[in-house]
């Protein structure tokens, strides 16, 4: 597919902005201001004090002296580049490939896109109208490398779209500064009398390196295409984005569905193909009035099941507020696995357990519900000592390396930490007659022999752990130990668990 680029060039970016934001700002010549080197120099103006003669890089104290009533207003650090970043964000509703190009500009790869709108006639007036009804000063064009499209936006009369193959003929008349040349071999090329490009590109490249050096061939070549320019994208494409325009703003919960299913479809048929499946899908609808809204989900298992996935998006379509409507969707697989046809094949047998699909799924749904987080699978760990003894599951397939410890019972509830509480116990090992836990007293009717735990040897500093299973006359059951012998001075009574 032959490459296809738009450059746009915002005249006045950061006096469009502040025009924006004040209004009174519209009809009056000003400029913005910086201090350098003990001077206050100006580092942008409005079309009104341009017309005047008033341009960035000179005093302010000068152009003062031109337009007396001229307002100054402080530049701000970093603006234009959150700016373009930001105007570059809202323009990925007609490409991906977007890269900033400071210091006032955007380089858009339309490679396969102009199409959706009509053609790139209609597809370039799109963009730049939107953009003039935002309130910025804008051009643009497109040209078969970002070089060419840059020259012609900024320094090009004739026509806007530069037909493919024909780019190099257009730039000949155009000056050397259209090459994105420095300003020393801008100057040295205006001494030797070199006014176009046509004046020295037929000279020998030997010549051309000698004379001005490898940047400055550089720059030529990439502006007529037979030296490639990477792009630094403010998004990188995922290799599994799919985009799905729409003729008509979408406002409708039928509508976005329509829109998630033919997503899902193109991009689960890709991921079937190449024997992957999804973990992380992201959805993104951008609004009619800029704004964007969307979802995303996950899964416990690498999926490319349309139907199972859409569940999931189904859950979340109520949160996406179409506003005035949707002109674009995009589904970005931003996280994807290898699947194996073992697992495909799951889909159609009957499974119990954690192989189970039908249990897979459920906890898919119950994920995007309710949070990951308040999902927790626990495995058993080699340790007796009960907070050490298991241990929360990274995913459904991590397998135990032990086995669960059956032979005496265990809490439904561990406390993170034991509790001291108060006790009256007949000594010296005899269970528990009551004990007080934050400030309530419990008479205790019914308790099992006492199960001594030790620590690990390594941890012999520790005292041992003598466990009883209590019954309160409420009937509740609680966990409680005692550490130590009882004529030990670090002797205390803990509660530790509860019992449903």
């Amino acid at each position: 597919m032959k490459k296809r680029y738009i450059s746009l060039w915002f005249r006045h970016l950061l006096t469009d902005w502040f025009t924006l934001r004040q209004p009174e700002l519209k009809d009056v010549p000003f400029i913005l201001v910086a201090p350098e080197h003990n001077r206050i120099i100006i580092t942008a103006a409005n079309s009104l004090a341009e017309k005047q003669g008033v341009t960035a890089g000179m005093a302010a104290a000068d152009a003062k002296a031109v337009i007396p009533d001229l307002k100054t207003i402080d530049d701000i650090p970093g603006k234009a580049a959150k700016l373009l970043k930001g105007l570059g964000e809202w323009c990925i509703r007609y490409t991906p490939l977007i890269a900033v190009d400071l210091p006032d500009g955007l380089v858009m790869d339309i490679s396969g896109c102009a199409h959706l709108w009509g053609g790139e006639h209609a597809y370039l007036k799109e963009i730049i109208t939107r953009l003039r009804s935002k309130g910025y000063d804008v051009r643009g064009a497109m040209a078969d490398t970002a070089g060419a499209a840059w020259a012609i936006a900024r320094f090009g009369h004739d026509k806007p779209i530069i037909e493919p193959g024909v780019h190099t003929e257009a730039l000949l008349n155009l000056p050397p500064a259209a090459l994105r040349l420095e300003p020393l071999i801008l100057d040295r090329l205006k001494k030797l009398g070199f006014y176009t490009i046509k004046s020295f590109i037929g000279i020998k490249r030997s010549a051309l390196r000698r004379r001005f050096g490898n940047d400055f061939l550089l720059r030529l070549d990439q502006a007529l295409g037979t030296e490639d320019e990477p792009l630094q994208l403010l998004h990188p494409v995922t290799p599994y984005h799919e985009r799905l325009p729409c003729l008509e703003p979408i406002c409708t919960a039928t509508g976005i569905e329509l829109a998630i299913k033919t997503l899902l479809g193109n991009v689960c048929k890709r991921l079937q193909s190449e024997g992957k499946g999804l973990r992380v899908a992201i959805l993104r609808c951008y609004r009619v009035d800029g704004g964007v809204v969307g979802a995303d989900i996950g899964t416990n298992r690498p999926s490319h099941h349309i139907a199972h996935l859409f569940k999931l998006f189904e859950l979340k379509i109520p949160t996406i507020e179409p506003a005035l409507g949707i002109e674009l969707f995009t589904l970005e697989a931003a996280k994807v696995e290898d699947i194996s046809p073992e697992q495909e094949a799951l889909w159609s047998l009957e499974n119990s357990g954690l192989s189970d699909n039908n249990l897979v799924e459920l906890l898919d749904k119950l994920a995007n519900k309710i949070g990951t987080n308040n999902i927790r699978r626990y495995l058993p760990q080699e340790s007796y000592w009960p907070e050490r003894s298991i241990k929360p599951a990274r995913s459904l397939a991590e397998k135990a390396a032990t086995t669960w410890r059956t032979g005496r019972p265990r809490p439904s509830l561990l406390l993170k930490k034991p509790e001291k509480i108060d006790v009256t116990a007949l000594l010296p090992d005899n269970p528990p007659m009551l004990f007080i836990y934050k400030g309530k007293k419990h008479i205790i009717k019914k308790a099992d022999d006492a199960e001594r735990i030790e620590p690990e040897w390594w941890r012999h500093k520790r005292l041992h752990r003598d466990y009883y299973v209590v019954e309160d006359e409420q009937g509740q059951r609680y966990w409680l130990f005692r550490s130590g012998h009882y004529e030990d001075e670090e002797s205390q009574w803990y509660l530790h668990g509860f019992f449903a």
